[in-house]
């Protein structure tokens, strides 16, 4: 099996990312962060998701972003909460983390180059989304680009990096779909940026909206407990 690295969030897009390349029969590399985000829920989602698609290795890096800040979920600024979807879609939100994408891609690319992996899987989507500007295909083709000039398996020509996106031109419904059809249990993952003090997801951040509109559509049950 080929090695494939896996950006891991432990929310229903990384998830379904990873049971896709799963299913493509690679040997999956988990990578997720703690970067200074507002909880660690979503870091506990994903160690549960790891263990149960069976993953080589998760690795979980420690990089304080909270520092740097600009970010609602990294900085002393409010997650805003009960948006329409049409606001949600409108215009780049504070949830937005500068640079963030790049800084873990940028680790699982080195990642990738250590252990011979060629596959870079990353659950960016640009429908039903919060408009965040690293998630768009132009980015994902310029990252590739970069990825085998700056190398030392990419000049010398023996691997060639892909930036896999599997779910890129989905929405959040297909998403859910594809997740349910290859076995995921969505009970293990989490999508709240602002979880509520007994462990609830709040219900109204864009996050929470996104991920109860495409449970809805795709006519399925979110085993998510919400406080509203």
């Amino acid at each position: 099996m080929k090695a494939a690295v896996v950006l891991l969030s432990g929310g229903v897009d990384s998830t379904t990312t990873l049971a896709l390349a799963k299913k493509q029969g690679h040997s999956l590399y988990a990578l997720s962060f703690a970067y200074g985000q507002r909880h660690a829920r979503e870091l506990e989602a994903a160690q549960r998701v790891a263990a149960a698609c069976g993953v080589a290795e998760h690795l979980i890096l420690s990089l304080d972003l909270g520092r740097i800040g600009g970010s609602a979920l990294t900085a002393d600024i409010r997650v805003p909460k009960g948006r329409s979807v049409q606001a949600i879609g409108a215009g780049i939100p504070v949830t937005y983390v500068p640079a963030r994408n790049t800084i873990f891609l940028a680790h699982a690319l080195a990642w990738a180059e250590v252990i011979g992996a060629e596959a870079i899987f990353f659950g960016a989507n640009v429908l039903d989304y919060s408009g965040y500007p690293d998630c768009r295909p132009e980015y994902l083709e310029a990252f590739e680009r970069m990825a085998n000039l700056a190398t030392k398996a990419g000049v010398e020509g023996t691997r060639r990096f892909t930036i896999q996106a599997p779910l890129l031109r989905m929405n959040k419904a297909e998403i859910i779909r594809t997740g349910h059809s290859l076995g995921v249990d969505f009970g293990l993952t989490w999508s709240c940026y602002e979880p509520t003090a007994d462990g609830k997801a709040c219900g109204l951040c864009d996050s929470c909206v996104l991920r109860r509109k495409g449970f809805a559509e795709a006519g399925l049950r979110d085993p998510l407990p919400y406080a509203a």
